[in-house]
């Protein structure tokens, strides 16, 4: 028997620190720290466990637009106004390599599931490609004609999607690096766009207050919500790929039931426009931002083994507008059904698998400290250097004078 959502997402703890609008929010893997971005110009790296301390990262010289952790949880992205990418790592001394990645502002930064690559999104309209490990840039793809709001690596790393203030949401070949489909029929600009866990489609929000889903291999839509009343800045899916949160100018929260198409929830927190809103890597918990300087974090409370849908009864399940095309299965939005304990493995193979999956996760977190101390101490040693060839050239100066 499939075990039934018991209550409503609930409002587990506010952060407030930012001194100004939160523009970003993201959960490590372990689910112990989030990150927010603000236009403060800082980010914030808070402690989910109680009565640890909260870190700001100062170092961009103007407001932060962008965050996200890396796979691993060993680094942090942010891209910001000044039109830099950071790499920071989320430790006391929250320390950072700096590089020139655009000509403008830079709207969003994503690492690729595997950690190696990063994907950018600019005003000056192009989206980037870079290398995690010493930040090399790879290529640009540059087919918008207007601001690039947002870009999104698909789970395996084969396509991006990228949305724009042109009104389109454009899919991306990562190896030929051609755009392979435009969707054009948003009726405003478009601020967020993100894959679906299967890959096999997209959710897209913009300033025409809808959210569309749209399959990437039938190149079609698949469901359109109009649900909130103002612009839709962000959203994330659930890990399980049924549920859809958004985050809207009209301050609220809303959970979409994928499966059935229909409006599950709406969650006031914020005073003013929500921000932002992403999904914690297994589905427990969701983090908000909003131009109230807050950070919130909620409790999902949905049931651990995502069964059968959740059903609250007070809620009525009509949409206005709502529209589903009855292809959510062929978009990989399914039921999980609990797993059958005799999978011709044992017990002892699958605790195997499971120690080699995290030593894996273990090494490829050290190497991201390493691939991020190597590029700090490249860079003190650049510092170095030019400061000891500036102690020559004075050297020889001064001794150049006494031979006169």
């Amino acid at each position: 028997m499939a075990a039934v959502c018991e209550e409503d997402p609930s409002l587990e703890r506010h952060f407030k620190g930012h001194r100004d609008a939160v523009t970003s929010v993201d959960f490590s893997r372990a689910k112990k720290q989030l990150v927010s971005g603000s236009m403060d110009s800082s980010l914030m790296i808070w402690s989910m466990k109680p009565q640890m301390r909260a870190y700001r990262f100062v170092g961009h010289k103007d407001a932060v637009l962008c965050v996200q952790f890396s796979p691993s949880g060993h680094l942090v992205a942010s891209g910001s106004r000044d039109k830099t990418v950071r790499l920071w790592i989320p430790s006391i001394k929250g320390e950072s390599t700096v590089f020139k990645a655009h000509t403008a502002t830079v709207r969003s930064v994503h690492f690729s599931s595997d950690g190696q690559s990063l994907v950018t999104a600019s005003d000056d309209k192009t989206v980037k490609v870079w290398t995690v490990h010493r930040q090399k840039f790879l290529f640009s793809l540059s087919q918008h004609i207007n601001w690039v709001r947002c870009a999104r690596f698909s789970p395996d790393g084969r396509l991006i999607v990228s949305s724009s203030d042109d009104k389109t949401v454009k899919l991306w070949d990562k190896t030929s690096r051609e755009c392979i489909h435009s969707f054009c029929e948003h009726g405003g600009f478009v601020n967020h766009v993100d894959f679906h866990p299967s890959g096999n489609c997209i959710a897209a929000g913009g300033t025409d207050s809808t959210v569309k889903l749209w399959d990437v291999r039938m190149n079609r839509l698949l469901q359109h919500y109009q649900v909130h009343s103002s612009v839709v800045n962000s959203l994330s899916f659930h890990p399980s790929g049924n549920y859809l949160v958004t985050a809207s100018s009209d301050s609220t929260l809303k959970i979409l039931d994928l499966l059935e198409g229909r409006l599950l929830y709406t969650l006031h927190g914020h005073q003013g426009p929500a921000t932002s809103v992403a999904f914690s890597r297994d589905g427990d918990f969701f983090a908000s931002g909003g131009s109230d300087e807050q950070v919130m974090v909620w409790k999902t409370n949905f049931d651990t083994d995502y069964g059968d849908v959740v059903k609250p009864q007070k809620y009525g399940s009509s949409v206005d507008g709502t529209h589903g095309t009855g292809s959510e299965m062929d978009c990989g939005i399914h039921h999980k059904k609990t797993k059958p304990q005799d999978s011709g493995r044992t017990q002892e193979q699958q605790d195997e698998e499971n120690s080699l999956a995290n030593t894996l996760e273990h090494i490829l977190g050290q190497l991201d400290v390493l691939t991020q101390t190597v590029s700090i101490l490249e860079q003190r040693l650049t510092l170095t250097e030019d400061k000891l060839k500036e102690c020559l050239e004075n050297q020889q100066k001064i001794l150049q004078n006494k031979t006169n």
